[in-house]
């Protein structure tokens, strides 16, 4: 029951996002304006509307929507006049390929900033790190972004400052969308070993004659990476989220910034189906993170 519940939630949530993007978008203004020269007649801008299906009332294009979704008919881009979907399967592969690097290395890095700073509790070093962490949560992705193409490719020259070839056009934004989600984990991961470093049993490892690196290993990190489990998932949503403002700060041709380009041309079908894919990863990964602490935890499930 507590996995059929957590289901049915997450598909409403998801029915819930896309019915709201649906009615936004239409309030956003006419798509045609953008389709046509505006000094074309009017009778032109009627017909394409027509074949467009947008002179019908919200409510008829809402249920012609939604049924077409319930076939598996996700619309065509109203610029390029081809399925969103094969528009977007082509874009994918490039956002996993920044996506992925960002959450390995904000994971890999996020942990080891918190142990480290758990470790030298109340140092300098420690208030050096926890202001560094606190400064990558509060700085926005985009300022980041424009902040490293000044730094490393107008001023040193080091690497690109956009685009995609090389494994050098993947560092600036790799790092970029790592930064926020590595400064999380990192927070986190401090908290969470400075409460398991004050329990009792490991004052008592430290007492077998264990050695500092087997007691915070094996008895402190393993203990204090559960809580940390939730926000990975969270967080790799968030990155996904993320992507739309690093690939258009990098002009990195990904889905995310497909999404983007449909904003500012009003392509609904295009931005509904972008929508509907990063909601569902979003809540897909939080699903599964439900449901994996419902199969560790017996008394999560009993309060669903």
């Amino acid at each position: 029951m507590f996995f059929i519940s957590r289901a049915l939630r997450s598909a409403l949530t998801l029915w819930a996002i896309l019915t709201i993007v649906f009615f936004a978008t239409r309030m956003t203004g006419d798509p045609t304006s953008f389709l046509i020269p505006p000094d074309l007649p009017e009778e032109q801008r009627v017909e394409l509307r027509a074949k467009l299906g947008l002179n019908d009332d919200v409510a008829t294009q809402y249920m012609r929507y939604s049924t077409a979704l319930l076939r598996g008919d996700f619309g065509q881009s109203f610029f390029s006049n081809r399925p969103v979907v094969e528009l977007f399967v082509e874009r994918v592969p490039n956002t996993l390929l920044l996506t992925i690097p960002a959450f390995v290395l904000s994971v890999i890095v996020g942990m080891a900033i918190g142990l480290l700073a758990a470790l030298h509790h109340n140092t300098v070093f420690d208030r050096f790190l926890t202001t560094a962490t606190i400064a990558g949560q509060a700085i926005p992705n985009f300022v980041v972004g424009i902040a490293a193409i000044l730094i490393f490719s107008f001023s040193l020259k080091l690497l690109p400052s956009g685009g995609m070839g090389t494994w050098r056009h993947l560092l600036l934004p790799t790092i970029t969308l790592a930064l926020a989600t590595c400064a999380n984990i990192a927070r986190l991961v401090r908290s969470s070993m400075l409460e398991v470093l004050s329990q009792d049993y490991m004052r008592y490892a430290y007492s077998k004659g264990l050695s500092p690196f087997r007691v915070v290993v094996k008895h402190g990190l393993r203990n204090a990476i559960l809580p940390v489990l939730t926000i990975l998932g969270l967080q790799f949503g968030g990155l996904i989220a993320g992507a739309v403002v690093t690939e258009s700060v990098f002009a990195w041709p990904g889905a995310g910034r497909l999404v983007l380009d449909a904003v500012m041309q009003r392509d609904f079908a295009m931005l509904q189906f972008g929508i509907l894919v990063f909601s569902a990863a979003i809540i897909l990964t939080n699903l599964l993170v439900d449901v994996g602490y419902g199969l560790l935890d017996p008394r999560v499930r009993g309060r669903s």
